[in-house]
């Protein structure tokens, strides 16, 4: 294995090859390091060890004993069964597979073996794992991996165990008490829980360490470029239909400043649902057009593309649209657009000036795809209406500057919001009717969930919607609907012949109805506070009062009736559900964090502490920094 490094290509590693590495890039593990960071999603308890004297139905244990025969029975259906009979010195264990033929090729009587599952009826353990010789698969803490096709977590076990033998795991400087091949041998081969917990913990302090330290060198390197578009003219004058807010003026000062350096700007924009974040965006790209440069300002979805290029539009600005199913106007000043902005085909020779849209969905190679079209070191203006507590931002957006936009537009009135229990439904629905207003309903899936059967769907609810609001026109809107139908439902929605649109929570981004008032969210507890959130600011953009009802009763949602303020309930979010709840869920861009979680905050405030301490004494951790340089560990 001396030829074998982290960075080597998943085929090098032996029993591995060019077929298994197609299906583990499924997976995205593309090389050595990628597939010893692929993560056990949960552990079967199978370290209880008994005697087969003392089985008891129903408990999990691992039984060890010689096979004292196997074979394959055949039944009428055309089904083979497995019947083995494994003995211990203290009793015989009936074991049973199903359609395993090849276990009577593979173990043969007189074989010890080790099995581990859960005791049937007539103690009689059915489809158990087993294993000969090592203990990998039993007798352990057994992880669990995600999988693919063709890969299985036996599978990935083995592999695994043969590579933690076998390969050398050098560490970096002694930066924690627990070092890296220890932590990877207890995160896949724990003791036991706690080491499991321990290991994990220091993996996620790595990736949490490395990300804050790429992004602090990135901005390192970005404060060494020269920007190729200074910006000289800043005399920016555009009649809006209501006062800026002083926050709005802040903030658009701080990003003029940086348009007038001769370094580009990389400064991220945080403002709540509602406090004006287009506006800001708006002027930087009219400064952008009188100093004869283009921007691009990127959505993650055509609804919100859609929604920016109808408010820019309405502004009097020269504004192009550039989707996946249209293209408006390509030659202007601002081009508006999703991923398509992304094609090579597309010329924005001019591009002085890259503005992106809730950028946490976008990775960090499609962000840099965009500037790289730009003319000589683009300006770079990201948004996002997400809540990120301080110590938060602090790790997964170290190379930005940050802007907060801490201020709502005047007349706006607070969403009022109460959370409605079961009991009060009709009453509610009642309620609706009395104010003859548009309406949303949220729900938090499109079709019928077999084993959620309680969460509502939004085509079931689409249909009981229309029989209790019979005299009311009802639409449906989600994610498996073609871009143009969905435009089609909207732009009904928005000239009042939809009055109550029930959704998924596609709507969460970018739909701007000032008419409607009421939204109603189903199923609360499946969201996070900032969803909430953000699906509550779908209302309230008018001078009109708004009002918000919430189904699902629990501590953490009923905080919505009290905060209005989304960074509050981000951090309360955090205190609430605590560190490692978020586990196994999938992020995007910056928030894909593989192993850490950002919700806690102790271990995010313990890497930045360190990541301070290695960028003021760099000669303390060459291989640290050395490391950096080829590390795949963060996406």
């Amino acid at each position: 294995m001396t030829n074998l490094n982290l960075n080597s290509h998943i085929a090098l590693v032996p029993l591995i090859g060019p077929a298994y590495a197609r299906r583990l890039d499924k997976l995205n593990i593309c090389t050595v390091r990628d597939l010893l960071y692929h993560l056990p999603f949960r552990y079967d308890d199978f370290s209880l060890v008994s005697k087969i004297a003392n089985l008891q139905e129903g408990e999990t244990v691992t039984v060890q004993g010689k096979i004292l025969e196997i074979k394959n029975e055949y039944t009428r259906g055309g089904f083979v069964l497995q019947k083995a009979k494994i003995e211990d010195g203290t009793g015989v264990l009936d074991v049973l597979w199903f359609n395993q033929r090849f276990l009577t090729r593979v173990v043969s009587a007189g074989n010890l073996i080790s099995l581990s599952g859960k005791i049937g009826k007539k103690r009689r353990m059915e489809s158990p794992q087993y294993e000969i010789g090592s203990s990998i698969h039993t007798g352990r803490l057994v992880p669990v991996y995600p999988e693919t096709a063709g890969i299985s977590s036996k599978w990935l076990r083995s592999r695994l165990w043969f590579l933690l033998q076998n390969l050398e795991i050098s560490d970096y400087e002694n930066i924690h008490r627990l070092s890296i091949k220890e932590a990877l041998n207890q995160v896949h081969f724990p003791k036991n829980a706690e080491s499991a917990t321990l290991a994990r913990r220091r993996l996620a302090f790595d990736e949490l360490l490395i990300s804050n330290l790429q992004a602090k060198i990135r901005k390192e390197q970005l404060n060494q470029k020269v920007v190729g578009n200074k910006f000289n003219n800043l005399n920016v004058k555009i009649t809006f239909p209501f006062e800026l807010t002083n926050a709005q003026k802040r903030v658009t000062e701080e990003i003029f400043a940086d348009l007038q350096k001769n370094t580009p700007m990389n400064r991220l924009l945080q403002g709540d649902v509602g406090s004006g974040k287009t506006v800001v965006a708006a002027l930087a790209m009219l400064a952008a057009s009188l100093n004869g440069y283009q921007s691009v300002l990127m959505a993650p979805t055509e609804i919100l593309a859609f929604q920016h290029f109808e408010t820019l539009k309405n502004l009097g600005l020269n504004v192009g649209l550039v989707t996946g199913s249209q293209k408006k106007s390509l030659e202007t000043d601002i081009l508006v657009g999703t991923h398509a902005l992304l094609n090579n085909k597309l010329n924005i020779s001019r591009l002085g000036l890259v503005v992106i849209d809730e950028q946490h969905r976008f990775g960090v190679s499609q962000r840099s795809a965009l500037a790289d079209k730009g003319f000589n070191n683009p300006h770079v203006l990201t948004m996002t209406a997400t809540p990120i507590p301080r110590t938060v931002a602090l790790t997964l957006y170290g190379d930005l500057d940050i802007s907060l936009l801490d201020e709502m537009p005047e007349n706006r009135l607070p969403v009022k919001t109460w959370v409605v229990p079961p009991e009060k439904r009709a009453a509610a629905y009642d309620w609706i009717k009395t104010q003859k207003t548009q309406t949303f309903i949220i729900c938090p899936f499109i079709e019928p969930s077999e084993s959620l059967t309680t969460v509502k769907s939004a085509k079931e609810e689409f249909k009981k919607i229309k029989n209790i609001f019979p005299e009311y026109k009802v639409g449906l809107l989600h994610g498996k609907l073609k871009p143009k139908e969905k435009n089609l439902v909207l732009d009904d929605f928005k000239n009042k012949q939809i009055d109550i649109l029930v959704a998924t929570p596609v709507v969460e981004v970018g739909i701007d109805i000032p008419l409607a008032t009421i939204m109603v969210i189903e199923g609360a507890d499946r969201f996070g506070l900032a969803n909430l959130h953000q699906l509550r600011g779908r209302v309230g953009r008018s001078h009109q009062q708004s009002y918000c009802l919430v189904f699902g009763d629990t501590p953490r949602v009923k905080s919505l009736e009290t905060i209005p303020d989304g960074l509050k309930l981000a951090e309360l979010d955090l205190k609430m559900r605590g560190p490692g709840q978020r586990f196994g869920t999938s992020q995007h861009g910056r928030w894909d964090l593989k192993i850490a979680d950002f919700d806690d905050l102790e271990l995010i405030e313990e890497a930045n502490t360190q990541v301070q301490h290695v960028l003021k004494n760099p000669q303390k951790f060459p291989l640290l920094l050395e490391m950096l340089k080829v590390s795949t560990i963060i996406a």
